[in-house]
Order: structure tokens, then sequence, then C-alpha cells
């Protein structure tokens, strides 16, 4: 995709001539997308349509170590958590906006296969590119990126509106993406203390993958309207279960039960967890980072997802009064605590 073969430093181009070199192989797929790069604003045509806005942001040493992230697999999953907000909303996902603070330590070659892991993950998901800001960081590598959809006012989906008898449910499986990075910390400390030690990673590849390179499960999302379900609330999985079942439940005014032995754990996360001396479960209610969707459906579609492999029901909502809770696998009752990701921590 782009040619240069050896440093070449950003300051040679200037930030306009940086995004002409980043922006010149985007190609518009969506069919919203009016105007793209290339002018004041971004023109985009939804048709009646809702509008969905999300933004993150991804700040070096915060959110990403690069000891240990490959910058396209960073590019990759900055595109692909601001997506998963959006799926989230129960709405398509159709275009994104991407700005980067760069210090000067980054030449253009780290910055565009930075760029092609960005342009990667918008083919995988269908997305356009249709603008975005550069800048000169004192702090390193700094990456915002604004994401885009749409949805009928009918079908987007909300926190708020889980109800009193509705099943929990939880696609994938959840806590591989926080142990992947327990296992990249402890081979990078290792690194540091002797050079001459490879990483040992084999036979890891999965959870590595979970934490380096997420997936947004916007297949849940074609998945739920082929059963013709429409959840009555639903997240997706940023800072662990237990957080996001919080957030649910509080801006429902609603309790829950969640049922330890029905959190879906991968093989490989569970030994890995249980080798790291962590318990599998709470690696899952408070590690984060698995992008998974949590949602609530009412009972009567109960008969339309039991048995689909890529579902879990994990619990149920209950009356506020009630309260939140875990059970455990004893059958002893906890209260469920949010002890996930804080940003400022």
């Amino acid at each position: 995709m782009f040619e240069n073969k050896e440093r070449s430093d950003i300051d040679n181009l200037g930030e306009f001539g940086l995004i002409d070199h980043l922006t010149k192989n985007i190609e518009l797929t969506q069919p919203t997308t009016t105007k793209g790069v290339g002018d004041d604003a971004a023109v985009l045509d939804f048709s009646g349509k809702k509008t969905l806005i999300s933004t993150d942001l991804l700040l070096e040493g915060i959110h990403f170590d690069l000891a240990y992230t490959p910058l396209k697999h960073l590019g990759f999953k900055a595109i692909q958590v601001n997506l998963s907000d959006i799926y989230a909303m129960n709405g398509t996902a159709s275009q994104v906006t991407v700005s980067l603070g760069l210090s000067s330590k980054f030449p253009i070659e780290a910055v565009e296969e930075l760029y092609e892991g960005m342009l990667l993950a918008c083919k995988q998901y269908n997305v356009d590119i249709v603008g975005g800001d550069t800048s000169a960081s004192k702090q390193g590598l700094v990456i915002s990126v604004t994401s885009i959809g749409y949805a009928d006012e009918e079908d987007i989906t909300y926190r708020h509106t889980a109800q009193e008898g509705d099943l929990i449910c939880v696609s994938g499986d959840l806590g591989a993406a926080y142990v992947g990075l327990q296992l990249l910390e402890r081979e990078k400390q290792i690194f540091l203390e002797n050079p001459q030690i490879q990483p040992d990673l084999e036979g890891k590849d999965y959870i590595i993958e979970r934490q380096l390179k997420p997936e947004a499960r916007q297949d849940i999302i074609f998945l739920l309207k082929e059963l013709g379900i429409k959840p009555t609330a639903m997240i997706d999985v940023s800072d662990g279960l237990s957080s996001e079942l919080i957030h649910i439940c509080t801006k429902s005014n609603k309790g829950c039960n969640l049922y330890e032995e029905k959190i879906p754990l991968d093989p490989m996360t569970y030994d890995t967890a249980r080798s790291f001396n962590l318990d599998p479960a709470v690696c899952a209610l408070s590690g984060g980072e698995d992008y998974e969707l949590l949602f609530t459906i009412k009972q009567d579609d109960y008969d339309k997802i039991k048995g689909n492999p890529d579902v879990t029901v994990i619990g149920h909502i209950t009356e506020p009064e009630a309260g939140m809770n875990l059970i455990s696998r004893s059958g002893n009752v906890h209260a469920l605590k949010a002890q996930g990701w804080n940003a400022f921590k």
C-alpha cells in the first residue's frame, strides 16, 4: 500500500502532506457517504435514519504499551473499539474520523503501519474514513476516533430500558483480553530484566489476539435481526462484565441475579488465569476489553436464542429492591461490585 522503505521524518511532509499521504488510498464504499476526506467537513446522507455518534481516545502509556503492541494491531483495535459502541446501540456503523497526535519518535513508516491497521478494520467492517486531524504530541502517541452510524428509531437499543424478568445474555466468552494482557506484561518484565530471553507465548494465540486485536461483534447484531429479537437493553463489555451490568441496572432502575457458573470462559483463559493464581471468573467480571455485547431480552425470546453457540444466558433482571447480585458456584449471594477499568486510576 505504502512505498517508503527507509525511515522518513514526518516534518519533511508537514501536516497536510501527511494527511494526503495517508488518505490517498481511501476508497469510499458506503452509500451514506456523499463527501469524504478532502474538504472542510464530510457530507453524509442517512435518508431519515437516526444518526449514532461515539468517540474514544487512546493514549500511549494509558491504553496501550508499544513495547508489545504492533502498530498495525493498534490501528485495527482503535477502529473496532469505536465501532463496538455503535453495535451496542443495535445500529449499523458506516463512517469514522481519525485524529492522531504524533511525537517525533514516529517516522512516516510507523504511521503508515498504524494506518494500514485502521484501513484493514474499515474494510472488514465496511466503514469509510471520512476525516480527522493530525498534530504534534509531546506525550507520545494519541489516537482519537469518532464512529458514526445509523439505525431506525424503533431499532435503537439503550442501556436504560431493561425490564424486570428479562434474561441477561452475553456474546462470546469473557476474560481473555485481561488474561492476555497479564501474559504480555509478564513477558515484557522478563525481557527488561534479560533482553536475551525470548518471549514465551507459544500456544497462547487466542488470548494474545483478544488483547491486541479484538473483534467488534457486528455479527451478533446481524444474528439478533435474523432471529427476530430486539434486545431490551444493551452495552458492550469494555470495562468488565460487572461494571457493564451495573450500568444497565442502574440506568434501568432494576436489580439482577448474575450466575457465576454461567459466565462463558474459554479453556485457555481459564487455565492461563489459574497459572497466574487469578480467579478466572474475576477476570471476566473485572478485566474488560473483551468488546463482547451484553444485552437483555424478553423471556418470550428465549426459545429463539436457546442453544446458540454465540450467546450465553447468564442471569436475569429483578426488581430494584432485590439488589444487584452475583450468585457463586456454591450458591452464595454476593453484592455485584464494579472493579473494572478506571481511566483515572
